[in-house]
């Protein structure tokens, strides 16, 4: 059985449902290929582990595609304002006001936005092909892909959104170079002694960093998102722990980390882990083009790797959709705009994030001295304060 689709979209995570439904409400008929799961229906207090920050920027793509009005407004929490601790007496305040906005960002589940934007392409009608990608070929002006089910599906262009161990980047050849930290992300659900009062708090301690992101509140009152990245060792040790020995473990070092802010923190949910790296490839070969993880991914410390994802699919939608009338979605001078608009943003991300990593992982006291030095100095400029807003919302 032979299909013919002009755009294939490998993937249907976040990035991948995105891509496909830029692409049709941009008027370039697109295909999902990968599983078709369906997230699990959540009671009003049962919240996905995982959530994002989503940006000013990716939340008006999100609007843009139909999805954002889909999300339960309950299952929504506005970041009015941010509070970063150093490991010394640094501290950087920033708050959505100071660059006159109603947010920094809006924490929101994964599952939630999945469903969302599954929501939104069944309404738009997009094929998608329930099977997974097994094998690529090169037939200009586009390609032809062979499924594990025997399939043969012919595209004009493929779109790589399968994730970090992406096998459509391994097939096209796509050159990709990764270094791990060494650490692991941490998640989960926590209560929370105090009112978050809609800010978000992150603390570099020198050995990790420790995030809590604001979430709804329950009928046990308020709750928080932890994301806490530490040595890898140290969270294998607190991931194997039983539930008790996991309250204790956290017990034991939230406090001397926060200093109470946000009152006694106690586990909601089962922590669960992720090992943390930083990635890029070239993003581009003969009729493929990289997206979301399976281009790049960055440390989680400013909670940008989604955004970024994102705005891989603003861009190579306006790319296609800008596209001379005599070209392929696939063509290799398309292709090349798409990497080359890419090309600034995620290097400039990937370099803030491992700088930051760096810096506060030096634990010579010239370094110790100059970042927190640094972060109180930027804390009483506005002006430079502004430009970290805008940058953070995408602007």
């Amino acid at each position: 059985m032979k299909n013919q689709e002009p755009i294939l979209v490998c993937g249907t995570g976040i990035a991948g449902l995105a891509c496909a439904l830029g692409l049709a409400r941009a008027g370039l008929p697109a295909a999902l290929l990968g599983p078709r799961q369906a997230p699990a229906a959540r009671a009003a207090d049962d919240y996905h582990p995982r959530v994002y920050a989503i940006s000013p920027a990716s939340r008006d793509l999100l609007d843009k595609l139909g999805a954002w009005r889909l999300m339960e407004t309950r299952r929504i929490t506005a970041v009015e304002a941010m509070e970063i601790h150093g490991d010394a007496d640094g501290r950087l305040d920033l708050s959505a006001w100071q660059d006159a906005r109603d947010a920094l960002a809006w924490i929101v589940e994964s599952g939630e936005i999945e469903r969302a934007l599954q929501q939104a392409v069944q309404v738009m009608g997009i094929a998608w092909h329930e099977d997974r990608f097994e094998r690529l070929e090169a037939r200009a002006p586009g390609v032809r892909i062979t499924t594990a089910q025997g399939r043969a599906l012919e595209a004009a262009l493929l779109v790589g959104a399968d994730g970090a161990r992406s096998p459509v980047r391994l097939a096209a050849g796509i050159e990709h170079h990764y270094t791990p930290y060494g650490d692991m992300g941490v998640v989960a659900h926590l209560d929370i002694g105090r009112p978050h009062q809609n800010r978000a708090c992150q603390w570099f301690t020198g050995d990790s960093v420790f995030a809590l992101l604001p979430m709804p509140d329950t009928a046990d009152g308020p709750q928080a998102s932890l994301v806490w990245s530490m040595h890898e060792g140290r969270a294998r040790e607190w991931l194997a722990l039983d539930g008790d020995a996991q309250q204790a473990f956290l017990a034991a070092h939230a406090c001397a980390i926060t200093g109470g802010r946000l009152g006694a923190l106690r586990l909601r949910t089962r922590p669960q882990g992720f090992p943390l790296t930083l990635e890029r490839s070239a993003m581009t070969a003969p009729g493929v083009a990289l997206i979301g993880d399976a281009a790049h991914r960055v440390h989680p410390l400013a909670g940008q790797g989604l955004n970024l994802g994102l705005g891989d699919v603003r861009e190579l939608v306006d790319v296609l959709r800008m596209r001379e009338p005599h070209r392929t979605p696939g063509d290799s001078r398309v292709l090349a705009r798409y990497r080359r608009r890419r090309a600034e943003p995620v290097q400039a991300m990937g370099l803030v994030t491992d700088g930051l990593h760096r810096l506060f992982g030096a634990s010579n006291a010239p370094t110790a001295w100059a970042r927190n030095q640094g972060m109180r100095l930027v804390d009483g400029v506005p002006f430079l304060k502004r430009r970290l807003i805008r940058a953070a919302a995408g602007d």
